[in-house]
């Protein structure tokens, strides 16, 4: 193995994104160390890159992480050398008191902190969701490391750390979605793509997709949604009430995030619905409810945090609904990039252009 791998560094708020050699250690402990064979480009990334979601500068960039085990420390189990995995940003410890119960989203341990990493001129990165995977190598807890089938292509594999799993989650474990229930995702990027995709699986009766972006709504026709309103040309909320007989949606799904999409979520529910917020608001951000209405019209606001996913058991089902031919996720990826280029996938993602641009990091050992 080599001594340095290289890894994408951002110093400063809307820095630059530099490729730096990284001084690379021996797994220790229960940790494993793999070698990144795709890393999916997501919006969580740049809230960190830009200071939205933290100033602990600097970070090493990059959550949606698909590899190969390369080396294990002494303490790990559950996954061996030559593994193709796919690196969980959020596990349960499976020890406390609410893994006990059953309940694996209450887990104060579900997010791994991993420490901070030391750079080549001796700075300690942050990496980011506790991964900092946009890079050659990682080094992560091994009941982070998911093994799933060695078929799916890593820049399909790739999508399982984050996007899809947030998107489909919400609709399935989140909201519970059921064959009864009109369903209305606001925002069509990959976490609302795959948000379509889950309540397909879900067979709810109608999957209503909202965006402003009429080349989005067309792919999430593609994942499974029955009805599509261009919010650009058109107010959603009347035209949802007339596709679910004046009543309203039975689960509103925000895969946007934010005070303005919130507003618009609860203006389209039905009595006794679920709103579920996917999309990650932004730090300050705040929302007015108005509770006299809420409590009249029963139901729940649920937040859904990596779709509340059991990642042993949600990641394999999710590549197997991919090697079966029911999760179209080629179309997910619009793009593919060297390491170098990979502020060019971001800023494709940014401007609209692209649902996920992958990189296919070069291994040089």
């Amino acid at each position: 193995m080599p001594a340095h791998y290289r890894g994408a560094v951002v110093r400063e708020a809307h820095g630059p994104l530099n490729v730096e050699d990284i001084p690379l250690r021996d797994p220790t402990g229960d940790e494993v160390l793999i070698r990144v064979t795709a890393c999916g480009l997501c919006h969580s990334d740049v809230h960190f890159m830009h200071g939205t979601s933290g100033t602990d500068f600097p970070y090493l960039v990059g959550h949606e992480v698909a590899g190969v085990v390369e080396a294990l420390g002494p303490d790990a189990t559950g996954v061996v050398t030559g593994a193709s995995v796919v690196v969980a940003p959020m596990v349960a410890c499976g020890t406390c008191k609410h893994c006990h119960a059953g309940r694996l989203s209450a887990c104060a341990s579900r997010l791994p902190r991993r420490p901070k990493v030391g750079l080549g001129d001796g700075a300690a990165a942050t990496p980011v969701l506790g991964i900092g995977g946009l890079a050659e190598r990682v080094v992560v807890p091994a009941r982070q490391a998911i093994a799933i089938d060695p078929r799916v292509p890593p820049r399909i594999a790739a999508l399982l750390g984050c996007g899809v799993p947030s998107g489909f989650g919400a609709a399935v474990n989140t909201a519970e979605t059921g064959p009864a229930d009109d369903v209305v995702v606001i925002g069509c990027g990959g976490v609302g793509i795959a948000a379509v995709a889950g309540a397909a699986y879900a067979r709810a009766r109608r999957i209503i997709a909202i965006d402003t972006n009429p080349g989005k709504l067309a792919v999430a026709e593609r994942f499974g949604a029955t009805h599509l309103i261009d919010a650009s040309r058109q107010e959603p909320g009347e035209r949802v009430r007339e596709l679910t007989d004046g009543m309203g949606a039975d689960v509103v799904l925000d895969a946007v995030g934010g005070p303005a999409t919130f507003a618009t979520a609860d203006g389209l529910r039905a009595p006794g619905s679920r709103l579920v917020i996917v999309g990650a608001p932004k730090q300050g951000d705040l929302a007015e409810v108005r509770l006299r209405r809420l409590f009249l019209t029963g139901g729940s606001i649920r937040v859904s945090i990596w779709g509340d996913c059991v990642a042993s058991r949600d990641l394999p089902l999710l590549a197997g609904l991919y090697l079966d031919g029911r999760l179209p996720l080629d179309e997910y990826v619009s793009g593919t990039f060297g390491l170098a280029d990979a502020q060019e996938g971001y800023d494709r993602l940014l401007a609209g252009e692209t649902l996920r641009g992958v990189v296919i990091p070069s291994d040089r050992s």
